[in-house]
């Protein structure tokens, strides 16, 4: 008889898209709010007629203060850009690690 313990499986990540439609006076503040929530890893802001405007990488364990003080510039354009924009899109990328074994 041997005394073997259970190997774990590895966790796969999952990853989903979803889309929004937002205000361009509200673009700034909602995507504060994604990134606050921690399991986005790229906000796509398109035009309503799909054109991409800018893609924003974020990687997993990144300090949410630094990517604020990182982006700070970005933010400002976008703020500007959004009021310019009646509606802009905004696709998010999710991850999540498989289920706790």
């Amino acid at each position: 008889m041997t005394d073997e313990t259970p190997k774990e499986a590895p966790k796969k990540e999952r990853t989903w898209t979803e889309e929004i439609e937002v205000a361009g006076n509200e673009l700034v503040g909602r995507l504060k709010e994604l990134i606050d929530e921690g399991n986005v890893r790229r906000l796509i802001i398109r035009t309503p007629n799909n054109e991409a405007i800018l893609e924003v990488p974020l990687t997993a364990g990144v300090a949410v203060g630094g990517v604020f003080t990182i982006l700070a510039p970005v933010w400002a354009a976008l703020g500007a850009l959004a009021a310019l924009l009646a509606r802009v899109k905004v696709e998010i990328i999710r991850s999540d690690a498989g289920p706790k074994q």
